[in-house]
């Protein structure tokens, strides 16, 4: 199954660039030892700075929700001192229009915070997500060779609502728990110095479970979501598969490891509540314990010593519990942050991730207006990972415009490996190649690739209407650019009978339609984009023997003007070529046209007679 752009796998030895998009990238950032700070959720202050306006109107509505509640607090202490020791209904009244006010103030402030920042959360979660895509989109292919394709999109979904989430709630609620707990000890010391010394005393004792058992939850959230998305590239590389999966009556097998996967996912979840569960189970019984301690000596206070009036005593209860209640709430917040940060950690290592394959500080310009000439000038190159098997070693052809070249050679030899560095794929490891006169690496790859149209021999397509994928050859063609090419493609015919003509849906990789409908709509896409070099990897071996005919013309006028270069594997394709490159072990070893190079007897007739068979004679 082959990605948006691919070529096709099998020539050079090499994985298809579709079997490389299958595979993610930057294991070795992702598996490098996690940090046990929270430090990785500071690249997120770019995108929280893009709508400080949110959260600074969510910080001022906590502040005040804040205050309301701890205000309310001052008002139970009313209830009692004013109210029920003085007997007097206007003083309950007073009290309790107090209490409603800030109890509103409260309900008020609670809903706008919330909005606020979770509306927060959201677009710095839509903002990360479009600039981490469309930095992974363009990385070169060297990032893409050892993750499977479901495991970025588990760091591309996952990971970043579990940042959504942070952003949104659980840094509030440590805010917000933290602007409790801090207000609650003051006021404690305002009403009674020294039972808040007493509890000065019990928050380290609080505190330390919080810190010890909350990095070992974050090394075991780490681990539990690493496994996941270990999990969910199995599920996309079967689901992908599916067609071969049932044909080859694999389901059993592909489902098997799929569970196994998610079992190993679940038990490293597993761990991870245990010792959250453990920390929270903790958190309550020293909590407890606190709170009868502190009971005992304020009942000492107003019973026996006199130092202390009922509401006082009421009103420190309260803070007290809600200042237990703001700690063990940070100690849950503080286990959720602490996932948030290997979420970020893994989202930050894609967003370092360099390209190598980038313009230079000063590009330069390809002349204008274009030639189409390509030079391959004695290049060597090696994929990645394989520097020892040389891709092309010493390979050198120059194309001049508007020739048409057929490249032929056994397997391994390297013609893909001429497109993918025409393309910029990749760079060569020696040599240069230059188009219109200028070196690839001296210049825009955009800029570069713009001069080139690609039809791959299993041309991938998009889910989208027909015309969506016609188009997508060149930004802003009109419908009239579209149906001219999808003429020229021979693809008009098939695609008026359509039930919606041109917009009509074909499904995710274009399934509904036939291989050779697909194959003439990616012509159709290559023809709109007005290259001036054209890329074929036998754009017409997906086609019957009557298409093939229909679209050999349709490429032929297409040709006209244009420099082609074509991987050759039928003998109509090598016969139209103005010459034919031989190509083996990464070098030209046999140039010329059809009947010359079958005359010398080396290397182009033995492949003929193989893959040609008596017709080539």
């Amino acid at each position: 199954m082959n990605e948006p752009g691919a070529i096709e796998a099998a020539k050079d030895g090499r994985p298809s660039l579709g079997a490389l998009m299958k595979e993610a990238f930057l294991i070795d950032a992702w598996r490098r030892e996690k940090r046990r700070d929270i430090r990785p959720l500071t690249r997120l202050a770019p995108f929280v700075r893009r709508h400080l306006s949110d959260a600074v109107l969510g910080i001022v509505f906590l502040l005040l929700s804040t205050g309301a509640l701890l205000a309310i607090t001052g008002g139970a202490r009313q209830v009692l001192d004013q109210g029920f020791e003085l007997h007097s209904r206007a003083a309950l009244v007073r009290v309790f229009s107090w209490l409603g006010l800030a109890a509103l103030i409260l309900a008020a402030t609670t809903g706008l915070r919330v909005y606020f920042l979770y509306k927060l959360g959201e677009r710095v979660v839509a903002d990360l997500r479009q600039t981490v895509f469309r930095h992974v989109l363009n990385l070169d292919l060297t990032h893409f060779l050892k993750l499977r394709t479901g495991e970025v999109l588990s760091r591309m979904t996952t990971d970043m609502t579990i940042v959504e989430s942070t952003v949104g709630n659980v840094i509030p609620a440590a805010m917000r728990n933290l602007l409790t707990l801090s207000g609650a000890l003051v006021l404690m010391v305002v009403v009674s110095p020294n039972v808040t010394g007493l509890v000065l005393v019990l928050i380290p004792l609080l505190l330390t479970p919080l810190f010890l058992i909350g990095r070992r939850i974050q090394r075991l959230s780490v681990r539990a979501q690493d496994r996941f998305a270990h999990a969910i590239g199995y599920a996309g590389e079967g689901l992908e598969a599916l067609e071969t999966v049932q044909a080859f009556g694999q389901e059993d097998f592909v489902s098997a490891r799929f569970d196994s996967a998610i079992e190993r996912a679940f038990d490293a979840s597993r761990a991870q509540i245990r010792a959250s569960g453990l920390m929270s189970g903790l958190m309550i019984i020293l909590i407890f314990a606190g709170m009868l301690i502190l009971l005992f000596q304020c009942a000492i206070a107003v019973i026996v010593e006199r130092s202390m009036t009922p509401g006082a005593l009421l009103q420190l209860l309260i803070l007290a519990m809600v200042a237990a209640t703001a700690l063990r709430d940070l100690s849950e917040v503080w286990s959720q942050i602490q996932k948030a940060s290997g979420a970020a950690e893994r989202i930050a290592g894609m967003m370092d991730a360099s390209s190598t394959i980038a313009a230079p500080a000063r590009p330069t310009p390809l002349p204008e207006p274009a030639r189409g000439e390509v030079s391959f000038e004695n290049v060597s190159f090696a994929y990645p990972g394989r520097p020892d098997l040389a891709a092309l070693s010493g390979f050198s052809l120059r194309v001049r415009p508007g020739e048409r070249i057929a490249l032929v050679g056994p397997s391994g030899a390297g013609k893909s490996t001429v497109f993918r560095l025409l393309l910029r794929f990749y760079d060569p490891d020696a040599g240069a190649v230059r188009i219109d006169g200028v070196d690839l690496t001296e210049t825009c790859p955009r800029e570069a690739r713009a001069r080139l149209a690609l039809v791959a021999q299993d041309a991938p397509l998009f889910s989208g209407s027909a015309a969506d994928n016609i188009g997508f050859g060149r930004h802003g063609a009109s419908a009239q650019d579209i149906r001219v090419a999808a003429r020229a493609a021979q693809a008009e015919g098939f695609l008026i009978a359509l039930p919606d003509g041109f917009d009509t849906a074909v499904g995710e990789r274009a399934k509904t339609l036939s291989g050779g409908q697909r194959q003439r709509i990616a012509i159709a896409r290559a023809l709109i984009r007005l290259s001036p070099i054209l890329l074929l990897d036998e754009a017409t071996s997906a086609l019957d023997a009557e298409n093939e005919r229909l679209v050999q013309q349709a490429l032929h006028v297409a040709m006209e003007g244009r420099t082609t270069l074509v991987i050759a594997h039928r003998l109509a394709t090598v016969l139209e070529a103005d010459r034919i490159v031989v190509m083996d072990a990464g070098r030209v070893v046999e140039q010329g046209r059809h009947g010359e190079l079958l005359a010398r007897g080396g290397l182009y007739a033995r492949l003929a007679r193989l893959q040609f068979g008596a017709e080539a004679a």
